[in-house]
């Protein structure tokens, strides 16, 4: 998508409900989809706070990590709201019942490496001695094209439900040969949540067509590509602003 078809950026007064919009300000907001596989988080004053924090250009690498990390952290929890459950009764500690649920099954994390591997720390937090593996795809020099340089999974992953990783969505090209190499390996499609900061239309809309069982979880849809395929107005490189910046 060039800048010229780029879609006009949503916006709506953000802030505490019980504030009259008046006093509120306007902010950008993510561009819904029709796609009823992706999941956008709600777009409280919180996430767009943190958001702000790490898109803006000033902002350094250790408060780029900070924010990113409690962003990564809402991410994961709304992942973990999409695993079926179980009727779970326990008793309290003062004797009483408690009808609740549980989840049946086991999960492990998959992050597309680089950037991948910055949420991985998030999806610890929340599952203990959770398994990680790890895939590798980098853009052919000759072809162009996603090519797939290395992975490594639990040996047991068919039986497992699967957390990708992966902040930044643009065309989606890494991503749908991540979902093909997951399959390759006996993960059903409706076993996979792909997990993900900033999304463009067309990245999030291409994954979600080729793989309509598998959940997006994004906290932001973009308004879109540049000619270069950087999502807009996006937040650069998030490998080298976690990693090294």
């Amino acid at each position: 998508m060039s800048t010229e078809s780029q879609t006009t950026a949503p916006s709506q007064c953000v802030g505490p409900e019980y504030r009259p919009s008046t006093q509120k300000p306007t902010a950008t907001v993510s561009t819904p989809l029709k796609q009823e596989n992706v999941h956008i988080l709600p777009q409280t004053p919180q996430l767009i706070a943190l958001l702000t924090m790490i898109r803006d250009h000033q902002t350094g690498r250790a408060d780029f990590i900070f924010y990113s990390n409690r962003i990564i952290r809402l991410l994961v929890e709304e992942g973990l709201n999409h695993l079926p459950v179980v009727e779970h009764e326990i008793k309290t500690p003062v004797g009483r019942s408690y009808a609740g649920v549980k989840f049946e099954g086991k999960i492990c994390g998959v992050s597309i490496m680089r950037a991948g591997e910055s949420m991985e720390q998030g999806l610890r937090d929340c599952c203990r001695s959770v398994r990680i593996g790890k895939i590798l795809i980098q853009r052919d020099e000759e072809t162009s094209k996603p090519k797939l340089y290395y992975d490594k999974l639990p040996e047991d992953i068919a039986d497992r439900w699967v957390l990708l990783l992966d902040p930044m969505l643009a065309t989606g090209g890494s991503a749908l040969m991540a979902i093909d190499v997951l399959k390759s390996r006996g993960v059903p499609e409706e076993h996979i949540l792909f997990l993900n900061l900033i999304a463009s239309p067309e990245g999030a809309k291409n994954l979600a067509d080729a793989f309509p069982k598998v959940r997006v979880v994004t906290a932001f849809v973009d308004q879109g590509l540049d000619e270069k395929n950087y999502i807009v107005p996006g937040l650069g490189d998030f490998g080298d602003r976690f990693y090294t910046m």
